[in-house]
């Protein structure tokens, strides 16, 4: 009996072991991370709950969550504990009073390049004509991009109707007077109907001068160019997003600063965890793989999550110290 007590008390042990964080962390206790609406964020609210889970012996669990609603919970009410990824263009007011009253942390940058918004033409397209890199010699070439409904005008295709970046679009159109270069502004209707008709026309190998913004998916599986060449002017960007704006003027879009967000609540209970958070950063271009392969594969959040850890080793393993590094990808 004293035998079997004996090899009991050692296999529970050496589950508790297993299950255990490694030695040395503080206990993270049970968390909540937001899981936003889009696909680069839900794909991140994953990866981190995978390895809160595996490397800090977190208890995760992930609820729904949306720019507004959830800085605007986290700074009143400090839920959720973490969201991996605000636009702070969308919420500085409300995280910068969060984080001056003491209830929210800005963990880090998790887009590195930031998010970004541009005007962009197909990468075919620039190895055919080398110059078509910037916005002053795409104007000069309204017979490239060919308006179906308006015969020798060039189509730019602009933002869809009642997106914010509609306004913006329209005005930066004005700015750079298109009309005179001989360019017609296109309605696309919906962020479907842009998307498509990126994919069709980089599939057919056929010219399209569009905006369009990163990380996406989209970007990730059809390879197009951001033209250079429009220079943000802060000054003058007010007036840029106003549909009244009186005096547009050449302008560029400003770099979207894109963070992750915890509460101090959380930061304070498990700093081990919260330091892991503090470094998770990946490039537009790793992001756009990732989501590419999430479109392509038809996968969920989850799925892309492990498929990221699986492939992307050189990136996450800078995440975490070299021993839970270790202890991850052995439970991968």
């Amino acid at each position: 009996m004293r035998i079997l007590q004996s090899l009991l008390i050692s296999a529970f042990a050496s589950l508790a072991a297993v299950a255990a964080p490694t030695a040395g962390l503080a206990a993270c206790g049970k968390l909540t991370i937001a899981e936003m609406t889009w696909a680069s964020a839900a794909v991140a609210a994953h990866i981190e709950k995978i390895i809160l889970q595996k490397a800090y012996g977190c208890e995760v669990e992930l609820v729904p969550g949306d720019t507004v609603p959830t800085s605007t919970s986290m700074a009143e009410r400090g839920e959720p504990d973490i969201a991996p990824e605000m636009w702070l263009i969308s919420t500085r007011a409300v995280i910068d009073r969060g984080v001056r009253e003491g209830r929210l942390k800005l963990a880090g940058k998790i887009l590195s390049d930031g998010g970004e918004e541009g005007w962009w033409v197909p990468k075919a397209l620039v190895e055919k004509y080398p110059e078509l890199t910037t916005l002053a010699a795409v104007l000069k070439r309204p017979d490239l991009f060919p308006d179906p409904e308006e015969p020798g005008m060039g189509r730019f295709y602009g933002c869809p109707s009642g997106w914010g970046c509609q306004i913006t679009n329209e005005n930066l159109f004005r700015g750079y007077k298109m009309k005179q270069a001989r360019f017609a502004l296109f309605d696309p209707g919906s962020g479907v109907g842009l998307a498509g008709a990126i994919a069709k026309a980089v599939n057919r190998g056929e010219p399209i001068f569009t905006y369009y913004w990163a990380p996406t998916a989209l970007l990730g599986k059809y390879p197009m160019v951001k033209l250079s060449g429009m220079k943000h002017e802060a000054k003058n960007w007010p007036c840029m997003t106003k549909p009244d704006c009186a005096t547009p003027a050449p302008n560029g879009f400003p770099p979207s600063e894109v963070v992750s967000v915890t509460t101090t609540k959380f930061a304070a209970q498990a700093p081990q965890a919260f330091a892991f958070i503090a470094k998770v950063s990946w490039p537009n271009a790793v992001v756009q793989k990732v989501l590419a392969w999430q479109d392509e594969n038809r996968a969920d959040a989850e799925e892309t999550a492990e498929y990221f850890l699986m492939n992307f080793k050189n990136v996450w393993q800078k995440w975490v110290p070299p021993g839970l590094a270790a202890r991850i990808s052995k439970d991968l």
